[in-house]
């Protein structure tokens, strides 16, 4: 099994519906940073030696056909010369809106180490360093935010070739998306979810476990 799929979008970008969409459209199972957290003691690791300069991606991605969301997105770079015959996906939004979700969901909780929860110090510390240190390159001020969006998303649109990348916005539905990757598009809605009050509900639910 190898990655098909790819997200280049940083999360807060509709990367959970993505995910979503790509299990119904059969290029699941799609990792995402839901499966770092909820299997700390074995994913951290991975991403941790990947941010030392030693990844092992067919570990890492092991069962998996797709990849969304940090810490995928942080080496899009790495990712599309080691798997090249997979497409990839720059999820995107606003540069004004996704720095206010941002803002009120991932660095409220990545930015006040006091509050971690025990259990998910390990995990928090390295998405810090994902998030944080990584794609925002430790500046996380509003000005700072946007400039940094634009700029990876236009690193992202001048490096990846046309052929192997297709933008797209949660708002732009299934048509694009199922063009792209070649299937047939479903009676069912395209899926939304991950809203900041489901964000911070996720995390509970992990922390109390």
């Amino acid at each position: 099994m190898t990655l098909k799929v790819i997200g280049a979008g940083f999360g807060r970008t509709g990367t959970m519906s993505l995910r979503m969409a790509l299990d119904m459209l059969g290029f699941g199972p799609c990792y995402h940073m839901e499966n770092v957290l909820l299997d700390i003691q074995n994913r951290v690791p991975h991403w941790n030696a990947t941010l030392d300069g030693s990844p092992d991606w067919d570990t890492v991605f092991d069962g998996f056909n797709s990849a969304v969301d940090w810490p995928v997105a942080a080496f899009w770079q790495d990712l599309m010369h080691h798997y090249p015959d997979a497409k990839f996906i720059l999820s995107s939004r606003s540069p004004e809106s996704w720095c206010d979700s941002i803002s009120q969901t991932i660095l409220t909780s990545l930015t006040n180490s006091d509050e971690w929860p025990e259990q998910q110090v390990e995990w928090l510390e390295m998405a810090h360093r994902v998030v944080v240190m990584h794609s925002l390159g430790g500046k996380v001020e509003r000005d700072s935010l946007i400039d940094t969006f634009n700029a990876h998303e236009a690193a992202v649109r001048a490096n990846i070739p046309a052929d192997r990348l297709l933008v797209h916005q949660a708002k732009d539905g299934w048509e694009p998306l199922c063009e792209f990757l070649g299937q047939t598009i479903p009676s069912d809605p395209y899926p939304r979810s991950n809203n900041r009050e489901e964000f911070f509900e996720l995390i509970a639910q992990n922390s109390a476990s």
